[in-house]
C-alpha cells in the first residue's frame, strides 16, 4: 500500500507542513553549473565547431559538420505524410484548436489623440526569430511542438527555429510532424546546453534568435537561467504539478487517475487531494492502492506519490480555496458542483480545469489553452505561454507643438529638481513663449 503524506488544516502545523512538501529548488548545483557554464562559453567562442563536438559526444553521434545536423523541410512534410492517419488528425485536430485559442490572445496597437493633437499610444510588434527547445529521443512530446510553435506563428513570428536532440541517431517521427503542421522555419538536430548557447549567441550555421523556449532537462534549464539577458526566455519549469480540489461527490477512480496523470511524469511530480470528506479522501486512497497496479509507468507514479504526493483534509470549502491559492499550482481541477462559481475565487493558477468532466489531460494536447505553465508556486506572479509572449509593446509618443509647451513645462520642473539640467533645457526649447 503506497504511504502518500495526509495533512489536516486542524493540525498547529499544517502549514509549516504544507510549506515544506512544496519546496522545490531548481537551481542547479555546482557541477551542472560548471559543466553549463564552460559549454556556453565554448560555443560562443568557438560556434559550429564547439556545437558539434559536444554533439557527438553527449548524443553519441559521428558528424563532421553542421550542414549534416539540419532537418531539411522535406524530412518533416514526409514524417507528416507517413505517420497514420490516426495521428495526423489528432495532431492537426489539436494545432487547429490552439490556433484559434491563441487568435483571441492577439494584442493590438493602439493610440489617441489628446484635444492638443499629442498622439500618445502602443505599437505592438512580433518577434523577428524565435528558437523552440524540444526533447528529443525517447522523452519526445510532440505536443510540446504545437504549444510552442503555434502561438508563435499567430503572434507573426517570421522565422521559428527548432532544436531538438537526436540521440543514437533516434528521430520521434511525431515530433518532426508536428513541427510540419506548425510551419516550424528550420529544424536542428542539436539539444543540451550546447543547443541553447547556438540560439542564443548565434552560429555560423545557427541564427541567433530573440528569445528561446521549451522544456528541458537540468542542464538545458540551466543553460535558459544563464542566456537570460542575451536573449529572452519563456520560464524556468518545475516539476508537473496538479491540485484537485473535489467536493466528495466524484467518482473516486476518476481522482486518482487525475493525481496519476501528473505523477506518471516522473518521480519529482507532484500530486495534491484537497477535500473537505474523510470518507472519500479513504476512498481515493483504495482507488490508487488499486489502479497503481494497472499502471505501466507504476514505479515512477508511486515514488511520485510517495515523495511529494499530499492529501489534504480541510474543514470547508472556503477552506479548500485557500488552500489551492497558497499552493498556487501549475493544473488545478475544480472537480466540485459549483465550479465556474469557485473559479471566481481562485487568484493563483496556471491553468482551472472546471467542473467533474473536465480532465487535466486534455489540456496537455487539445482542449486549446497553453499547456506551457508556470510551476513551483510561480503562478503567483507569472501567466501561461501565450501569443503575449512573442509580442513586444513600443510605447508611441508624439507631441504637437501646443502639447511640448505644455509637457515641457511639467518636464522641466521636475528635471530640475532632480539635478538634470539637460534634460530641463531639451524640454525647454519646445516651450512657447
Amino acid at each position: 500500500m503506497l504511504n502518500i503524506t495526509e495533512l489536516n488544516t486542524t493540525d498547529s502545523d499544517f502549514w509549516t507542513k504544507l510549506q515544506d512538501l512544496l519546496a522545490w529548488e531548481s537551481v542547479s548545483d555546482d557541477a551542472v553549473f560548471n559543466t553549463v557554464n564552460g559549454i556556453l562559453k565554448d560555443v560562443r567562442k568557438r560556434g559550429d565547431a564547439a556545437v558539434v563536438e559536444y554533439t557527438n559526444r553527449f548524443d553519441r553521434m559521428s558528424v563532421g559538420s553542421m550542414t549534416e545536423l539540419e532537418i531539411p523541410l522535406a524530412r518533416l512534410q514526409a514524417a507528416l505524410e507517413n505517420i497514420t492517419p490516426e495521428h495526423r488528425a489528432a495532431l492537426e485536430q489539436a494545432a487547429a484548436r490552439l490556433k484559434s485559442y491563441a487568435e483571441h490572445q492577439l494584442l493590438n496597437s493602439w493610440s489617441y489623440t489628446e484635444a492638443d493633437g499629442t498622439l500618445l499610444g502602443q505599437q505592438v510588434t512580433a518577434l523577428d526569430r524565435v528558437g523552440l527547445y524540444v526533447p528529443g529521443g525517447k522523452a519526445a512530446y510532440p505536443s510540446s511542438v504545437l504549444m510552442n510553435a503555434v502561438p508563435a506563428k499567430v503572434a507573426g513570428v517570421p522565422e521559428l527555429i527548432m532544436v531538438v536532440p537526436t540521440p543514437d541517431g533516434e528521430v520521434n517521427e511525431l515530433v518532426l510532424a508536428a513541427a510540419a503542421i506548425s510551419n516550424v522555419d528550420r529544424v536542428f538536430a542539436i539539444g543540451g546546453a550546447q543547443a541553447v548557447a547556438a540560439l542564443a549567441y548565434g552560429t555560423a550555421t545557427v541564427p541567433q534568435v530573440d528569445k528561446v523556449v521549451g522544456p528541458g532537462n537540468i542542464y538545458v534549464a540551466t543553460a535558459k537561467r544563464m542566456v537570460y539577458g542575451t536573449v529572452g526566455i519563456d520560464m524556468i519549469a518545475g516539476p508537473s504539478e496538479i491540485l484537485v480540489v473535489c467536493d466528495g461527490k466524484t467518482n473516486p477512480d476518476w481522482i486518482a487517475m487525475d493525481l496519476f496523470s501528473q505523477a506518471e511524469h516522473d518521480e519529482d511530480a507532484q500530486s495534491i487531494l484537497v477535500c473537505p470528506d474523510a470518507t472519500f479522501i479513504e476512498q481515493v486512497k483504495a482507488s490508487i492502492n488499486r489502479l497503481v497496479e494497472e499502471m505501466p509507468r507504476k514505479e515512477i507514479i508511486s515514488t511520485s506519490l510517495r515523495n511529494r504526493g499530499v492529501l489534504i483534509h480541510v474543514q470547508t470549502m472556503d477552506e479548500a480555496v485557500k488552500v489551492a491559492n497558497y499552493i498556487a499550482p501549475e493544473h488545478l481541477e475544480l472537480s466540485v458542483a459549483n465550479p465556474r462559481e469557485m473559479a471566481t475565487q481562485i487568484r493563483h493558477a496556471g491553468a482551472i480545469f472546471m467542473g467533474r468532466y473536465t480532465a487535466e489531460a486534455v489540456g496537455d494536447y487539445c482542449a486549446g489553452p497553453n499547456h506551457v505553465l508556470p510551476t513551483s508556486r510561480t503562478a503567483r506572479f507569472s501567466s501561461p505561454l501565450g501569443v503575449y509572449d512573442f509580442q513586444k509593446r513600443s510605447s508611441l509618443i508624439d507631441c504637437s507643438a501646443e502639447g511640448a509647451s505644455t509637457l515641457g513645462k511639467i518636464a522641466s520642473i521636475l528635471a530640475r529638481g532632480e539635478g538634470l539640467i539637460a534634460h530641463a533645457r531639451s524640454a525647454e526649447y519646445r516651450i512657447k513663449d
